[in-house]
């Protein structure tokens, strides 16, 4: 599936940097292989957000998203369409919306949030932790599919979540060039840079923020004001 009814979906699959060694024996302090890191990731990010999304209040269930038009419940829902539809359905579904992805993805989205109890919405992500469904770009988007929609989240309820660096860093350095464009960034004259990390992208006059309010830029949310400083942050601030 894609991300929000409006923004692109999640950015291109970077290569991986550490391949799995072909060496029979392996030392306890040799990282997994950059797969098994992902999918590890991807676990621990669905059970992580299905513990926050079983915690929150009624009210903060139907509160703004940073997906325009879209409640945390909507985001909530389509986190998990994934696991919940197979490829035949989706296609029919498809057919439903004249073949435009972003139009099912929002219908869908809309009716598992009115069908679905909030509890089953949660158990859906926490249930299916380790369920293969990846989107197009592959696992690298699988992750940022569910971490950008948990700041979708977090960052619009104004919850205190850190997406450890780990899996924050994966995404960070796959943002490419052809990614922003695809999510319609306009980056120019603006360089991205972390004041919570060793991290930069692009060139130009620096736009400050955390890791993960960067990362959110670079795919097309509008932040809530005070999160970013520079002199270019109002072009990236919420209205």
């Amino acid at each position: 599936m894609t991300g929000p009814a409006n923004p692109p979906p999640p950015p291109n699959d970077p290569s991986t940097p550490n391949p799995p060694s072909t060496s029979s024996t392996s030392s306890p302090n040799t990282p997994p292989p950059a797969d098994a890191r992902l999918k590890a990731a991807i676990a621990a990010e669905r059970r992580d957000l299905a513990a926050l999304l079983a915690d929150l209040r009624a009210d903060q269930w139907d509160a703004p998203s940073l997906c325009a038009g879209w409640r945390v419940r909507e985001v909530a829902a389509h986190m998990s369409m994934g696991f919940r539809y197979s490829l035949p359905r989706v296609g029919l579904e498809l057919l439903k919306s004249g073949g435009n992805l972003h139009r099912t993805t929002d219908r869908l989205a809309r009716a598992d949030a009115a069908a679905l109890s909030t509890h089953e919405i949660a158990a859906a992500l926490a249930d299916n932790a380790e369920h293969p469904w990846k989107p197009p770009g592959g696992r690298t988007a699988g992750l940022g599919h569910d971490v950008v929609h948990g700041l979708d989240i977090t960052v619009a309820l104004g919850l205190d979540r850190t997406v450890p660096e780990d899996r924050l860093r994966i995404l960070l350095d796959a943002i490419s060039p052809r990614g922003v464009k695809f999510f319609g960034v306009d980056l120019t004259g603006v360089q991205l840079r972390a004041d919570d990390l060793d991290w930069s992208y692009g060139t130009g006059t620096p736009l400050t923020g955390s890791g993960q309010d960067l990362l959110l830029v670079a795919f097309g949310r509008r932040l809530p004001p005070g999160r970013l400083r520079g002199e270019h942050r109002d072009r990236f601030v919420a209205g």
